[in-house]
């Protein structure tokens, strides 16, 4: 190994005007240079006092600087022969190795192996329909309604007088107040049969999603999946190995037979029946009863997402498919981040009795527990009538912009659009005229700050129809007529394009 010449200080950077004290950027600048292998293990550093001579400062910064690079390993002490890099470091950088074809299965030396659920294709960026927030945004609600003075109240109320309890490990289900009075707005509002003992608190339906398919499937299970339908659903069931089943949905909802023929042993099916995402179908009851009597027969799970079911606009709302369960298959997923605000991060799972057990144990291994300030909190929001006049007042907001968005997409484009699944929701379709790619459209749309998501991104396989799917939670009923004719300039003429 060559001997590094001696006398010669390292070129080590400081700003004498830098916020940084001096002592850190030397410190920084010599670990930098060490990790980097510019300086080697065993090489002989300047003594302090040379050091300072050579930058023009104080001796003191250049010796707290070798303190903190001593005390941290890097810097080695030499009695009588001065201040040496440490000989216990890697001496040379390892060389790269050479890429190896994709199929080999050898873990080589700085291979980077991942598991196989991480090994799929990454996508590059974030989709540009996904990148901003405001007109036609999907997901989007009306923060800026949210009772946040009553919100914080509660929030200090609990931060005042919450038990010690509170701050130790809690439950994996959650915080048991919070579920018996979810609980009973569940068998109330959505009929649901459940007891405060079969909900599991969580951060949110991804979380309840990704429970769910621990506990229920194995690496290629077939599960049958909306299509179109839920992209994220889709994602997660791929990624914990699921070999997902697209079926159709029509005017009624999810087409049992069709997912029968195709896959009649599949493991379980993911259905969002009271409000289909994204087309706004409600499953009608037969089809609800031919998919209950499947899943007796065949063993199967149905794992309902009732993600903004409360927003119905000309009608009650339809209770949930496991309020009609008579065999315990239906895993009920909710979330609070439609009907209050995305940041609570607070959702739910309804779990057949017999199960709760296992995921319990899956959710111990996840994360413990769920947290525990929020659920107390919305416990009394619930229980204190603000959740109820939250919704009242939502909804007929929500149906005050939905009208807002059909009335003008109709004075602008007339029949060239077809809306469908306005009927609930804080969302709806705008179908395209044929010939017309909604992709490209809705990246047109980003570019003019309009947030609309393609209708075939929803799709598992090939598109059977183009459309716009158009949020109408984050824009307001004035301000929509404005959105719309933006929209109307990026789409230009409606005509059959060959």
């Amino acid at each position: 190994m060559s001997r590094a010449p001696t006398g010669i200080h390292t070129i080590i950077a400081i700003e004498r005007g830098s916020a940084k004290p001096l002592y850190r950027q030397l410190y920084e600048g010599y670990r930098e240079a060490i990790i980097d292998r510019r300086l080697r293990a065993g090489q002989k550093l300047p003594s302090t006092r040379s050091l300072a001579n050579e930058l023009r400062i104080s001796r003191i910064p250049v010796l707290n600087a070798f303190e903190q690079l001593l005390a941290e390993g890097y810097l080695e002490s030499r009695v009588g022969a001065g201040t040496f890099v440490a000989s216990s470091l890697p001496g040379e950088a390892p060389a790269r190795e050479r890429r190896t074809p994709a199929s080999s299965t050898l873990a080589q030396p700085g291979r980077r192996v991942v598991s196989r659920r991480a090994a799929e294709p990454v996508q590059a960026e974030v989709e540009p329909w996904l990148e901003g927030w405001g007109a036609f945004r999907v997901s989007q609600p009306a923060v800026e309604r949210f009772p946040i003075q009553v919100w914080a109240r509660l929030v200090s109320r609990h931060c005042r007088r919450s038990p010690r309890s509170l701050l130790n490990y809690g439950d994996p289900m959650g915080y048991k107040p919070f579920r018996e009075t979810l609980a009973s707005y569940l068998r109330t509002v959505r009929g649901l049969r459940c007891e405060a003992e079969q909900i599991m608190v969580v951060s949110g339906s991804q979380q309840a999603l990704e429970l769910s398919a621990r506990v229920l499937l194995d690496p290629g299970s077939p599960v049958w999946v909306e299509d179109p339908g839920y992209a994220g659903a889709r994602q997660l069931l791929a990624q914990a190995g699921a070999r997902l089943v697209p079926v159709p949905v029509d005017d009624e909802g999810l087409e049992v037979a069709t997912g029968m023929a195709r896959s009649p042993k599949a493991r379980a099916v993911y259905v969002t029946p009271s409000h289909q995402y994204p087309l706004g179908v409600t499953m009608s009851a037969s089809r609800r009863l031919q998919l209950l009597e499947w899943a007796q027969r065949s063993g199967a799970w149905i794992i309902e997402d009732d993600y903004d079911s409360e927003f119905r606009y000309e009608s009650l709302p339809v209770p949930a498919l496991q309020g009609l369960d008579r065999d315990a298959r239906v895993i009920y997923i909710g979330s609070f981040s439609k009907v209050l605000f995305p940041a609570l991060r607070v959702g739910y799972l309804v779990i057949p009795a017999d199960l709760v057990p296992r995921f319990a144990r899956a959710r111990d291994a996840m994360d413990l527990f769920p947290p525990t300030l929020y659920p107390p909190v919305l416990a009394d929001f619930i229980g204190e009538g603000h959740f109820a006049r939250h919704l009242r007042r939502m909804r007929a907001l929500y149906r005050e912009r939905r009208s807002a968005l059909v009335e003008a997409l109709g004075k602008e484009f007339g029949p060239a659009l077809r809306v469908i699944g306005a009927q609930a929701g804080m969302h709806l379709v705008a179908t395209l005229p044929p010939g017309m790619g909604d992709r490209q459209l809705s990246v047109r749309a980003a570019q003019e700050r309009l947030w609309v998501m393609p209708l075939s991104s929803c799709y598992l396989g090939e598109a059977s129809r183009q459309g716009l799917v158009l949020g109408f939670g984050g824009t307001s009923a004035s301000d929509m007529p404005d959105a719309v004719r933006r929209l109307r300039t990026v789409l230009g003429p409606m005509k059959r394009q060959g």
